[in-house]
């Protein structure tokens, strides 16, 4: 009988340490393939074998579909930054201190895995926490992550596994040199500083020219005092009907306009502004008196006309007021 108690006790103790064994061997195998080619890459057979309990180790499965068969572009964009991730926890964990594996299933070699859980939609990320251990919990239930937002960045991801690991080693997220885009920038600075040497000498002088700073003022301030930003933020119409099978160019009321109303408004502040200047600065410079007189009466009956023709806009737009000047 004590014999029989000496071989069954022998054998509970010799089948705890064959399990105890495999659970680490289980985490020390799939560390040493996780290793050498991060992300592991998964089938259904490994996908099981990785997130079955019991398990003294977190599991982080991405669950995608990458051929261009199954028309799923935010996988193929999410891959590197998913690729990152795994090789930023090889680099800053490698002697598994975190107990955490990386592995990507994709639909053409899971797609058994996939019907399991009924999924319907690629990416999904699943997080298995660890069943035995010091942090282990038996009835512990993977985690889900959506991509609802659309693609994410390796470092939201990274934060949200750490948000639900115990405590251990956080490696940051560590981006390499993309150095093809530090040389176009390279070259296109020193492009630029090369262009700006040899163009300084023909640039300077037209920078440096008034005129050419009074007439972007002039433009600039025509096209905002005549409402052009209103257009923008209100999104109105460029015209609109009179409801006589006409075409209204102006709209009644302060609070409405058109966007064709904008730009004859601009040209009347502008052909005032031009003809301003003209009598102001161009007439008295003329040597000949004649032409000098007849451009007078030139500039001032456009004067004249043009602001006859914004006060009859007024009045469109303002119907009480009782002022108007001819020929409008």
């Amino acid at each position: 009988m004590r014999l029989g108690l000496v071989i069954i006790s022998s054998l509970l103790q010799l089948l705890c340490a064959a399990v105890n064994t495999k659970s680490t061997g289980s985490f020390e195998q799939f560390h040493k393939k996780f290793l050498s080619n991060p992300p592991l890459k998964l089938d259904d057979t490994t996908y099981e074998r990785l997130s079955a309990a019991p398990r003294d180790y977190s599991a982080v499965v991405l669950l995608t579909a990458l051929e261009s068969r199954f028309g799923c572009q935010l996988c193929r964009d999410f891959q590197p930054e998913w690729d990152l991730v795994g090789k930023s926890w090889v680099r800053g964990d490698k002697k598994g201190a975190s107990h955490l594996i990386f592995g990507t299933l994709d639909f053409a070699d899971g797609r058994g895995t996939f019907q399991k859980l009924m999924l319907q939609t690629a990416p999904i990320i699943m997080l298995f926490p660890p069943t035995t251990g010091p942090y282990g919990k038996p009835d512990a239930q993977a985690i889900r992550y959506d991509f609802t937002t659309g693609p994410q960045s390796a470092e939201q991801i990274n934060d949200w596994i750490i948000r639900h690991l115990p405590d251990g080693p956080k490696p940051p997220i560590y981006r390499p040199i993309n150095y093809t885009r530090l040389l176009t920038i390279t070259t296109t600075v020193l492009g630029f500083v090369s262009f700006v040497s040899v163009a300084a000498p023909y640039i300077i002088p037209v920078i440096q020219n008034r005129n050419l700073w009074a007439a972007i003022s002039l433009i600039t301030i025509l096209l905002f005092t005549s409402g052009h930003m209103f257009n923008h933020i209100r999104k109105v119409p460029y015209v609109s009907g009179d409801g006589k099978g006409g075409i209204s160019y102006f709209a009644a009321g302060f609070s409405n306009q058109f966007g064709l109303e904008t730009q004859i408004v601009a040209a009347m502040y502008g052909s005032l502004s031009f003809a301003t200047i003209a009598i102001a600065l161009k007439v008295p410079r003329m040597a000949d008196p004649k032409k000098q007189q007849i451009a007078v009466f030139v500039w001032g009956g456009i004067i004249f006309a043009m602001y006859s023709f914004l006060l009859s806009v007024f009045r469109v737009k303002n119907g009480g007021y009782p002022f108007h000047l001819p020929p409008f």
